[in-house]
């Protein structure tokens, strides 16, 4: 059955930006197994860093129409590490960029299209259908027309990042200078790196199993804490998360998705046994040096909080 295309409001680059903040805040927010969260810190993340770090985005968002995918990636990172010292939200950031500038471009594109039709300049008033479809489409205009300075500026962010796992590779290397472009690079790396496969396959995950799943949940939680821990419960057991394989192993990782997927057998947030389940995943993964920390995980949610707030300013 096709999508079916909700109207939204026309939304401007700073509201834009805003809901990339607001989806980074509401995700570290929400109760999620094995996270940093308001109730959890880890010793070298607190809660505090990921909400400064929410707010230094911001700049870096608004921009993003103005710019390349890449020095949005860098800017945003470099302005989040004047402020902290650890990575709390390069993955965010990586998934964000591409998302905000494709909005950006969907939005502008359909005012001007309304504003010929009319004949008259688009006001704040104007209103124009934008669907998960042509966003997506956008989105992969924006992947598409990656360059080697994206891919530049990109490795020069995670490089500032430091996240940790990450490892040496072969080919395209984030310890060299790139030669190729951010989506072959991403390309390259998309079998050991769940964030890198979106950039291959326009965002398959975000919106083909995530965001769905979080508009379900809030349709049936009317909670938006409650729907975000059921979207990241559903994505962890569809999709073994690439930060803890990179910490612990593949089979470590297929081996957290199976718990997800025993607590959503049993209703996930929606039932008595499924928090009960639930509380057993958390303290599963809260080893002392966070290596079965849900990372990826985490960041692919971020990704469909956004989306659904461009739907429904109304959510929070």
């Amino acid at each position: 059955m096709p999508a079916v295309e909700k109207e939204i409001p026309i939304i401007s680059r700073t509201r834009i930006a805003q809901a990339a903040q607001l989806a980074c805040l509401l995700e570290v927010s929400a109760p999620k197994p094995g996270n940093v969260n308001r109730h959890n810190d880890f010793a070298d993340a607190r809660f505090a860093d990921f909400v400064i770090s929410a707010v230094a985005i911001g700049p870096a968002m608004e921009g993003a129409a103005r710019t390349g995918v890449g020095h949005t990636i860098w800017r945003a990172i470099r302005d989040t590490q004047r402020l902290v010292r650890t990575n709390t939200n390069l993955g965010m950031v990586l998934l964000l960029a591409p998302l905000v500038k494709a909005c950006s471009y969907t939005h502008s594109s359909q005012a001007e299209r309304k504003a010929r039709a009319e004949g008259q300049r688009r006001n704040s008033q104007t209103r124009s259908k934008v669907g998960d479809a042509e966003l997506r489409e956008s989105l992969a205009q924006v992947l598409a027309a990656l360059t080697v300075e994206d891919a530049l500026r990109a490795y020069a962010a995670i490089r500032l990042a430091r996240p940790g796992g990450l490892g040496q590779t072969s080919q395209a290397d984030v310890a060299s200078e790139p030669s190729i472009t951010l989506y072959q690079a991403m390309a390259l790396a998309q079998e050991r790196d769940a964030l890198a496969r979106e950039y291959a396959t326009d965002f398959a995950i975000t919106f083909e199993t995530s965001y769905p799943a979080l508009k379900d949940a809030w349709h049936v939680s009317g909670d938006l804490s409650t729907a975000i821990v059921q979207a990241h419960l559903t994505t962890l057991a569809q999709v073994p998360d690439t930060l803890i394989a990179r910490k612990r192993g593949t089979d470590m990782a297929v081996q957290v998705s199976r718990w997800a997927s025993d607590v959503l057998a049993v209703g996930g947030v929606f039932t008595a046994q499924g928090q009960a389940k639930l509380a057993e995943l958390d303290r599963a993964l809260r080893d002392e040096g966070h290596t079965l920390n849900p990372g990826t995980t985490a960041d692919l949610t971020t990704a469909a909080i956004f989306l659904l707030l461009l739907h429904d300013w109304q959510v929070p």
